[in-house]
Order: structure tokens, then sequence, then C-alpha cells
């Protein structure tokens, strides 16, 4: 695949990056179809895959069960690390069966510690604000935008990012101070409201990565992915799933 730039941050990603939701939670999902989670030999032959198929960007987070750190086991069986433009976010946790919200910069600080110890890195390539929603109230009135880039002075972060749901957000986001590096948005030919952020974001200079652009297992990729890659703006867009077929398939569409 042709890789493409992330905004202006001076790295390149593959088109099709990868979510990690499904290695490690299954659990009050938005997906269309139960499932199963995978046993540590099908996560490593799945991240291995993933690898071999020309994607370099994994997308996880601590909401997302034990998927931090069975990529973490995979990152040190692998030696893959520096192949990897790893992913991950703050400001939600799923245990006990339900999702807590925390902005504040003493759990902010904390989530990322221990990321960095489940993945087992000194740094990571992009963390970004998971909101629950409220995007313009954790912009406003958190200090979690501050704290990452503190984070990112530190060097134990590479790069920041806000991954939102409304299009009020992430419009505020690029006119604040400090700006981010990369914004997540959804976006699918069924759910087309963040459009006006391709050219806003690039405008700004900042990276584009699309989450939900196959509607959580509801769109064809046959339908949604030659749509979204049409799109020069969007650096990457983040699909999950446990099956490496579907990420060859996927992969193809992105090299026609």
């Amino acid at each position: 695949m042709e890789l493409r730039p992330l905004g202006r941050t001076g790295i390149d990603v593959a088109p099709i990056g990868f979510g990690a939701f499904k290695i490690g939670r299954n659990q009050k999902t938005k997906y269309a179809e139960a499932y199963e989670l995978p046993t540590d030999r099908e996560v490593e032959t799945l991240l291995d895959g993933i690898l071999e198929a020309g994607i370099n960007l994994i997308d996880t987070a601590p909401a997302y069960g034990t998927s931090e750190q069975r990529i973490g086991d995979w990152l040190r069986r692998s030696g893959c690390r520096e192949e990897v433009v790893l992913c991950s976010k703050v400001g939600e946790r799923f245990e006990d069966g339900r999702s807590d919200y925390a902005f504040d910069r003493e759990s902010v600080n904390r989530s990322i510690d221990e990321s960095l110890r489940r993945l087992g890195v000194e740094r990571i390539d992009l963390v970004s604000v998971h909101s629950d929603g409220r995007d313009l109230e954790i912009i406003r009135n958190t200090e979690v935008l501050e704290t990452i880039a503190e984070r990112k002075a530190r060097g134990d972060i590479r790069l920041t990012g806000f991954s939102g749901k409304t299009l009020e957000g992430h419009r505020a986001v690029l006119g604040a101070s400090p700006m981010v590096d990369v914004l997540m948005i959804e976006l699918n030919p069924l759910e087309t409201a963040q459009a006006p952020l391709l050219f806003e974001a690039q405008r700004c200079g900042v990276g584009l990565l699309v989450k939900k652009g196959l509607g959580s297992g509801r769109l064809e990729a046959s339908q949604a992915l030659p749509w979204l890659l049409a799109h020069e703006e969007i650096s990457s867009v983040v699909v999950g799933g446990l099956s490496l077929g579907n990420v060859r398939r996927n992969v193809s569409m992105a090299r026609r």
C-alpha cells in the first residue's frame, strides 16, 4: 500500500489501520454480531498477519479490555516495535462490565503510565482523548489537552489526538491551545455529519483517522472503503476485526 501523511507530523501511515478492540473486549459492544475473544496464539497470528499485509498503524485503548496487554506481549515476542505506529487513548476505562470516564490531570497521567507499562514501550506514538460525547465540556473544562501535551513534551508521547463524537467538539479542538496533532472522527457513507472536517483538519495540518468506517459491521467493506479512501485528506481508516482474510481484502481495496 502507498502510505499517506498523518497531517504535518512527519509520520506516514497505511491507508488501512487496525482497530484492536476485538482482541481484548467482547462486552457492551456496538457491533452487529457477537464474537468470542481470540486465544493468545490467534492474536499473535493476527497481528503478524496485519503487519505482513502492509498495515503499520494499530489503534488500541485502556477501554478495550486486555487489548493493550496483548499487543504489548506481541511486541515483546516479535521485536516489531519500530515497524508499528502505536496509538492509544486516555479518558475511558472499562471494568466490571461498565465504562468510567475521568479527564483530570491525575487520572490522565496514571492512564498514560499504565498504558506504557501494559504495552511495554518507552513512548506511545499517539495518545488521543477518548471522549464520552461531552466534547465541548471536556475541551473547555478539563486539563486533559494540557496534560497530554505535557507528556508529549516529556517524550512519553509522540503525538496528541482527540477521538470525539461531535462536529462542534472537533472544530473546538482545531481552535484550542494546545491544538492536537490528530483527529479521530466517525465517517462512513451513511454517517457524513463530520465530513466538513476533512478540509478543516487538512487546512490546519492535522492528521485524520476514521473510526466506524464500516458502521460497526453494518456496512460492507466493498461499499464503504472505496468511498472513504477516495478522500485523500484521510490518513487512515481504522478497521477492526478478527479475520486475516478480511484484513487482506481491505488492504487489496487500498491498492487499487
